[in-house]
């Protein structure tokens, strides 16, 4: 597997979860708890607006001290957002998210939102390519490989 496209399609997922931008902090932390997942997207009909990771709450929390029941997302998500597209290779998606220092990366295909990739879910796929190729070689060298 080398695209983002292929790691979607293996991926065993269901709609990305996604947050109007006046929905409270408390309410989308809720969301995230209950899903399962460290990011929500914050979208306005279908135009992604930001996201919030559990990172962005942990900083809200404590430097800001506003209470989570009445602040709206709007306030503490990162507006400025990274996307990828299917095609994109999983080094490079990888490579682009420590140089960006970011956890979670939207996924667009021709301006539609098709999914959310996390870095470990990248590094768990490099790293489940690269196990593969050694088993190949391995087999290859010892003369077990089917032919």
């Amino acid at each position: 597997m080398k695209s983002i496209g292929e790691l979607l399609a293996a991926k065993d997922r269901g709609p990305v979860i996604t947050t109007p931008p006046d929905t409270t902090v408390f309410e989308a932390v809720t969301c995230m708890v209950k899903n399962n997942i460290g990011a929500i997207l914050i979208c306005d009909g279908e135009e992604i607006r930001g996201i919030m990771t559990e990172r962005d709450y942990l900083r809200f929390v404590t430097d800001q001290g506003r209470t989570a029941r009445n602040t709206p997302v709007s306030d503490l998500m990162t507006a400025k957002i990274v996307f990828v597209t299917p095609e994109a290779q999983l080094s490079d998606v990888g490579a682009l998210m420590t140089e960006c220092r970011i956890r979670h990366v939207p996924v667009m295909d021709q301006g539609k939102l098709v999914g959310i990739v996390s870095i470990g879910d990248v590094v768990k796929q490099i790293s489940r390519d690269r196990k593969a190729r050694i088993r190949h070689l391995e087999e290859y060298i010892s003369d077990t490989y089917p032919r």
